[in-house]
């Protein structure tokens, strides 16, 4: 007779295996350390759950005063907040995916040494709980948004509204598959993670988050709409604010380029898991 509660461990071979059934039984595990990576990072804090919006709101107001009133970059008639904290919303989302994801290995050495679990359950949870953080701050900017057009302002929503839950998945995968590929070298190379957080702020400055695209030399905005997180964030943008254009174009550009590096993520997760642990 067979044995239901059996569990048989064996070694991946290929690059792309995968067992999505597998992450599914894991799933109260997941929620584990979701759980966990709220209690880690609230744990003994005055706030608590309030830094959630806090700390997207004070770097909201610091974008307003330096590159609205003291630059005077244009946010295409918006109101300078609202566009503000739309843009950084999704970025966040996308920053927070790529830095936590990448110390995988590094950070949770401890954990995968002595019990078996699918490896991807970890990043997987990070994705989940950051995506509860941009509920919150996506949340007030729809809310400080509707405050703005009961007072006239120049905001108009429009049906590609509809589009932003694929944009929020995109992002998701965009920051899982960096991630993973920066947790998967990490093993080997410690210096990208003290570089990993000063190149997400570097790449925030060549996203559109504190400008909008039309403000981009002409000359230079092809290259920089092949970044995909402009079309993103681009998009978000139009779609609750209704400033700029639907990047029809990019955006189909840009999936492309995240559905690559989801690939490369899940090829180099799977080569590195194998040996990770003596090299970590």
């Amino acid at each position: 007779m067979k044995d239901k509660n059996k569990i048989i461990i064996k070694a991946k071979t290929g690059w792309l295996d995968i067992n999505i059934r597998e992450l599914l039984e894991y799933r109260d595990l997941i929620v584990l350390f979701v759980k966990r990576n709220f209690t880690a990072q609230y744990k003994q804090t005055i706030l608590g759950p309030l830094w959630f919006i806090l700390n997207p709101l004070v770097t909201t107001i610091i974008f307003t005063v330096v590159f609205g009133n003291i630059a005077g970059i244009s946010t295409d008639g918006v109101p300078q907040f609202v566009f503000y904290l739309t843009s950084y919303s999704i970025w966040l989302y996308f920053s927070t995916c790529l830095t936590e994801t990448s110390n995988t290995f590094v950070t949770n050495a401890a954990i995968l040494g002595k019990v078996y679990f699918p490896r991807l359950a970890m990043p997987i949870s990070t994705v989940i709980f950051s995506l509860i953080n941009f509920a919150v701050v996506f949340g007030v900017a729809v809310l400080i948004a509707i405050f703005y057009m009961m007072t006239g302002a120049n905001i108009v929503p429009n049906v590609c509204i509809l589009f932003i839950p694929l944009l929020v998945m995109q992002t998701a995968l965009l920051g899982l598959g960096m991630g993973i590929i920066i947790s998967s070298l990490t093993t080997k190379y410690r210096d990208l993670s003290i570089l990993v957080t000063f190149g997400a702020q570097l790449w925030m400055y060549i996203t559109p988050v504190v400008y909008p695209i039309t403000q981009m030399p002409e000359k230079w905005r092809t290259l920089f709409l092949l970044n995909p997180m402009t079309p993103i964030v681009n998009n978000l943008r139009y779609g609750l604010l209704g400033c700029g254009n639907m990047e029809w174009n990019y955006w189909f550009v840009s999936i492309g380029e995240t559905l690559i590096v989801i690939f490369v993520g899940i090829i180099l997760f799977n080569r590195i898991e194998k040996s990770f642990m003596d090299t970590v």
